[in-house]
């Protein structure tokens, strides 16, 4: 066991170097595709089929860790984000790249399902706040240096510089393949190989609690995923040089990073609920305030406290989820969220290039904004699922066994 001790360290460097190679590419893509001609809607579609595949996998990759082994995922989804990465810098058509887009979130998919699923079995119940938040921390570092990196490569041979940033993002993926030894203790893999009873889809979407958490993620997800894409053209507009957005995205991250190393605290201080909501209310009001012409500094204030309320809601949506859900059905419930995640990286990216080209590449911001409001209504219903009770195989509500 003491060869395990660090497996959730290990985890987190892992999953720093996956999302940063993701976070440079996505903004690369949006860069190389403008040099290829493409609009605001066609940098909406783009972004969209990033999540296209991740969509209908979703579901079955978390059936399958249910029945199995979670760390095989993960070299999986490094070769496929890896691969979708540097296919896109040699891509010469907007089709190809959002294909090869859809590939490395295919990747992404796989990495995160698998990651997940090792945070959720291997942490105690009154430890999954903290190990949510600290496995999310990896998300958080991989978006405050891909962005940077991505915007000082890129300069006026808009064509040419994101194609290497692409290609440099292969490179990072392949690095996270380091640190993937021994992160999933055998005992509990060994426990996974029983086949358990497959719980239905519909009976995991009504236990309470899961399906608020979904949408919750979906919300938060939304809003960041639609900021990476956009952010670019905004800057465009607005005559702000991409080694600047680059550093408003990692700024952004950066205040995230903060929320989470606070996160328990602020949890025993105000309770998830009023946390939750709160949040999400002043996400939603910072969004919508991105579309107004303010100045450089004032758009960085903004991104820093928008980033630190969108800290909030992806690890406490997976704890929600993975609370609430069947003990033998954790991944398939945690791959529910993911394509929830994934349904509104289709719909929001496509969404926001039709609102775009309606009204403006300010109006996404506006309607990210409305998002995140509805779900801070939401999180008033969703609270804390009660450590104290499971659900069974038969949907019946027991008193869980204390760790």
């Amino acid at each position: 066991m003491r060869g395990n001790r660090y497996w959730l360290l290990r985890l987190v460097i892992a999953f720093c170097f996956a999302q940063a190679a993701v976070s440079m590419a996505r903004p690369a893509v949006s860069y190389r595709a403008l040099s290829l001609g493409a609009d605001e809607r066609a940098i909406g579609l783009i972004a969209g089929a990033y999540a296209l595949l991740p969509l209908f996998a979703a579901v079955p990759l978390g059936r399958r860790t249910d029945r199995g082994r979670c760390a095989p995922l993960l070299p999986a989804g490094v070769a496929l984000i890896a691969g979708g990465c540097a296919a896109s810098g040699t891509a010469g058509s907007l089709g190809w790249m959002a294909a090869w887009s859809g590939v490395m979130g295919l990747g992404h998919l796989c990495f995160v399902i698998g990651a997940q699923s090792i945070v959720a079995r291997q942490s105690a119940p009154a430890e999954q706040d903290r190990n949510f938040g600290h496995f999310t921390i990896g998300a958080s570092l991989g978006q405050l240096v891909g962005p940077v990196a991505a915007g000082l490569l890129i300069g006026d041979d808009m064509g040419g510089t994101s194609a290497l940033a692409l290609v440099v993002s292969a490179a990072v993926a392949a690095f996270s393949v380091a640190s993937l030894w021994r992160v999933e203790h055998r005992v509990n893999t060994g426990h996974a190989r029983v086949e358990p009873d497959k719980v239905p889809v519909r009976r995991i979407l009504r236990t309470r609690g899961v399906p608020a958490g979904i949408l919750i993620s979906l919300a938060v997800l939304s809003a960041t995923d639609v900021l990476t894409a956009y952010l670019p053209v905004i800057g465009e507009q607005r005559s702000i040089a991409p080694a600047t957005v680059g550093l408003l995205l990692s700024l952004r991250a950066a205040a995230t990073i903060a929320c989470r190393l606070v996160m328990t605290r602020m949890i025993r201080l105000i309770g998830r609920t009023v946390l939750l909501t709160v949040t999400c209310l002043l996400a939603g009001l910072l969004c919508a305030g991105i579309a107004l012409p303010v100045p450089v500094w004032a758009l960085a204030l903004m991104l820093a406290l928008l980033g630190f309320c969108l800290g909030v809601g992806q690890p406490l949506s997976m704890t929600t989820v993975v609370q609430a859900a069947p003990a033998e059905a954790r991944s398939t419930a945690l791959a529910l969220r993911l394509t929830g995640n994934r349904l509104g990286q289709v719909a929001a990216p496509a969404s926001a290039g039709l609102v775009a080209g309606l009204a403006g590449t300010a109006a996404p911001f506006v309607m990210l904004g409305t998002l995140l409001l509805a779900a801070a209504g939401l999180g008033v219903r969703v609270g804390r699922v009660p450590d104290a009770v499971r659900t069974t195989r038969t949907g019946r509500r027991v008193p869980r066994q204390r760790a």
